[in-house]
């Protein structure tokens, strides 16, 4: 195993490692903290070992033992992102193999960057409060001091106090319940978790009167009772994909899949927490033509959850392996050519990224250097999509699908349990292709990984799906004023909905169109009207470039009513430009910034050029 060092950590790495927490919660939602009792097993790693140093960002720290026995410790100076390193010294000495339990009690703060605490008013049933976490990269340790690394994996225990009226989830298998010994106005809620987890997926939400609903024989959806049957029409073909994937990666070892429907300012389309996976409600589309989200984070389940990137640097081997198993699943269900299609799509939101990066930035390599980077500031769509570009590539250069999708399942039985960097993933695949060196050989392996901007091999896919939007686009840019009458709601009748998403997106690429033309848009497709997500912000946007001055309420409108940072920031940032709406955009954002998740509301903040 390569030596860790991962710069977005403090913790000891080559000193120690976190095998298990017992984690003992009891949820404040008057204070907005969570009071808290960890118990880390740390199996260690070198002789003459007598101190350690965790991660913790704004965190009360009471007391802290070892084996029982009071243990001296210290916060370092806090960091502008990485928060401030714990520094604990043993009252005894261990050698290489022993293990020892450090337990801590300790206080998150009100503005941890995990949690986002939202008001009765700020959920579907208006009733009760809700909380829910969010650690990926680097925010579990405003939750819990730990080893915050990928490169570091444990199971966990925990028991969750909350009030009796709300209901508990982790991601882990459900352990049972009890009344609170201490409080009989509040529940004990147990959780285990036997598969070790990294920092990052080790999440935990509350909130109030959850409906669940049973989508399979190893899945439910869970959400506010509001939207419980949509979503469960929207996921019922779940059972489906994890046997597909299956058959695809191996065995699913994680026993349940369930699905939660977080509120709206959840700032990701969803996020692969081991048995429990959050999603946007942007998903909810009433036609399952959204559903993709979950067929993205099942594929998680393997790559990403049980093959980890070991830092932040190698993060494209969560997300270009999972994105290839994703739309590996479609051309099962599917077909090729719908596989082909997502490709065609994804390599348009690449050139979107880069441009926003900007072709020289560093932070558009595939295996970027994090030193002192903000992992939030970093992320991107790069990792995904130049990821699957790559692996794409490589399809085609070893032999096809088939024969691809082999080494990647070897991959993972290789690497299961484990946490894997680039050089190491490089090695096993020239390792597994053997016979095939001289081909990779050829590769230019600097040009895909260390070298910022779009690949050096753009992918020739399968145009077929996409013809039909290419055409129709093309048909709106060389239109004349008096070509205008030719268009009909017909134009997009035939179009299913990725491909009306891929035609708002080749909208989206060319220069900014006539007002006339973007009220004709409206008038013969009704755009304004359509409920799915993904064409309403990129119509949208396609508006106020146009400087369509009634669009500018609706586009702040779903900046607004939802968080999800693909929709929102790029709609603030639409508005903003058009100079005559950029004080609008600052204002509205201003006002609805408290019910923005911390991260997008930073991340906007810097968009909008507020806060310096």
């Amino acid at each position: 195993m390569t030596p860790v060092s991962d710069p977005s950590s403090f913790s000891s790495l080559s000193k120690c490692a976190t095998k298990h927490l017992n984690l003992i919660y009891h949820v404040d939602f008057d204070r907005h903290v969570l009071k808290g009792k960890v118990a880390l097993t740390v199996e260690v790693l070198e002789d003459k070992f007598s101190s350690l140093t965790l991660d913790s960002k704004d965190l009360k720290i009471f007391k802290v033992s070892a084996n029982g026995q009071a243990a001296q410790f210290a916060l370092g100076t806090k960091h502008k992102f990485k928060g401030s390193p714990l520094e604990i010294t043993l009252p005894f000495e261990l050698s290489r193999g022993q293990h020892v339990i450090v337990e801590i009690e300790y206080e998150t703060s009100p503005s941890a960057t995990a949690l986002q605490w939202l008001t009765p008013k700020q959920t579907a049933g208006k009733k009760h409060p809700y909380l829910f976490s969010q650690c990926q990269a680097t925010h579990c340790r405003t939750m819990v001091p730990c080893q915050d690394t990928p490169s570091v994996k444990h199971t966990y225990y925990a028991q969750v106090s909350v009030p009796r009226e709300l209901v508990a989830l982790m991601s882990a298998l459900r352990d049972g319940q009890e009344p609170d010994p201490s409080d009989s106005s509040r529940v004990i809620y147990r959780f285990r978790q036997p598969v070790s987890v990294t920092s990052s997926f080790f999440f935990f939400l509350k909130s109030c009167f959850f409906k669940m609903l049973e989508i399979g024989p190893r899945s439910r959806v869970w959400s506010e009772k509001e939207c419980v049957d949509e979503a469960a029409f929207e996921f019922s073909e779940t059972e489906t994909m994890l046997k597909t994937a299956e058959s695809l990666a191996g065995p699913y070892v994680w026993s349940q899949y369930d699905v939660l429907v977080l509120p709206p300012s959840f700032p990701y389309g969803g996020m692969e927490n081991p048995c429990l996976t959050f999603v946007t409600p942007t998903v909810l589309a009433g036609d399952r033509s959204l559903a993709g989200v979950i067929a993205h984070e099942i594929s998680h389940s393997w790559t990403g959850n049980l093959v980890t990137n070991r830092t932040w640097e190698h993060f494209w081997l969560n997300e270009g392996h999972t994105v290839y198993i994703e739309r590996m699943i479609a051309r099962c269900m599917e077909s090729e050519q719908l596989r082909q299609f997502k490709g065609i799509g994804g390599w348009k939101e690449l050139q979107e990224s880069v441009k926003q990066f900007g072709a020289n930035n560093v932070l558009t390599n595939l295996v970027p250097n994090m030193h002192e980077v903000d992992t939030d500031e970093a992320f991107s769509l790069v990792p995904y999509e130049k990821g699957f570009a790559l692996l794409y590539h490589l399809e085609e250069l070893m032999g096809g699908p088939e024969v691809f999708m082999g080494f990647v399942k070897s991959y993972i039985q290789l690497f299961a349990y484990g946490s894997v960097t680039t050089e190491e993933w490089k090695n096993y695949l020239f390792t597994y292709f053997k016979d095939k060196v001289d081909i990779l050989n050829k590769v230019d392996w600097n040009g895909w990984m260390h070298t910022p901007g779009m690949p050096p091999v753009k992918p020739q896919y399968d145009t077929t799906m996409a013809d039909a939007c290419t055409a129709l686009c093309q048909r709106w840019v060389k239109a004349k004023e008096e070509d205008l009458a030719s268009f009909t709601e017909a134009d997009v009748k035939k179009l299913n909905s990725p491909q009306l998403i891929e035609f708002m997106a080749l909208l989206l690429q060319e220069e900014p169109f006539l007002l006339s033309h973007v009220k004709k848009m409206q008038e013969v497709y009704q755009l304004n009207s359509v409920k799915n997500a993904e064409v309403r912000f990129r119509w949208l946007r396609i508006c106020v470039k146009a400087h369509w001055e009634e669009a500018v309420p609706l586009a702040l409108k779903m900046a607004t009513e939802q968080g999800r940072m693909k929709f929102t920031r790029p709609l603030f940032k639409e508005v903003y430009n058009f100079s005559k709406y950029s004080d609008e955009a600052v204002k509205t954002f201003k006002e609805h910034r408290g019910a923005l998740h911390p991260v997008t509301a930073m991340l906007v903040a810097k968009d909008l050029k507020i806060d310096g």
